[in-house]
């Protein structure tokens, strides 16, 4: 199996989701955004084909990570890949984050008709949906481009069949409560 992508998986990246990441850039992107800051990940025929045990391989050279972000182009684009790495990353102890341009509920939609975008989403600890908007561009929120886009619990959203939104901050406050207590 092989997946189109945009460049070599990065690694150490630490503002694609919490913690130090490695970041697979999917290539093809129907959305194509107005100041989407990976236009060059839109057409379909870009970038360069890997092959899936590959791309495991090189996953398993890394060191300092506590998970990998999908992003792209839209890795919703080629869910069967997506679901075969996610899964992957799932069974040697790294999470999983994946930024899309649908929404959740536009995923739970497509996931009827297609069982690899079900499969795809049962793997993905934290979703960034949605489409980045120009308007509502903002430097002050975390992993994220724009105000619309959520930061998604997908495990605990499919369960309990309703949106729950994480909050990046919820760490910290916790954290500092018990230090507060210690003190």
């Amino acid at each position: 199996m092989f997946i189109r992508l945009a460049s070599k998986l990065q690694k150490d990246s630490i503002v694609d989701g919490e913690g130090i990441r490695a970041v697979i850039w999917t290539q093809g992107c129907p959305h194509k955004c107005p100041g989407c800051h990976n236009p060059g990940t839109h057409d379909y025929n870009g970038g360069f084909l890997e092959d899936v045990e590959d791309l495991k391989k090189e996953i398993n050279t890394l060191d300092d990570e506590v998970g990998v972000t999908f992003s792209g182009g839209d890795p919703f684009e080629q869910p069967e890949a997506c679901f075969e790495l996610a899964k992957y990353i799932h069974s040697i102890g790294l999470n999983v984050w994946c930024y899309t341009g649908y929404t959740y509920e536009q995923l739970l939609k497509k996931k009827e008709k297609n069982s690899a975008i079900s499969n795809f989403l049962s793997e993905i600890d934290i979703l960034v949906d949605g489409r980045f908007v120009m308007k509502l561009k903002s430097y002050e929120i975390k992993f994220r481009g724009s105000k619309n886009q959520r930061i998604i619990k997908v495990p605990e959203s499919l369960k309990s069949g309703k949106v729950v939104i994480y909050d990046c901050d919820e760490k910290k406050k916790k954290e500092s409560k018990k230090k507060e207590i210690y003190i």
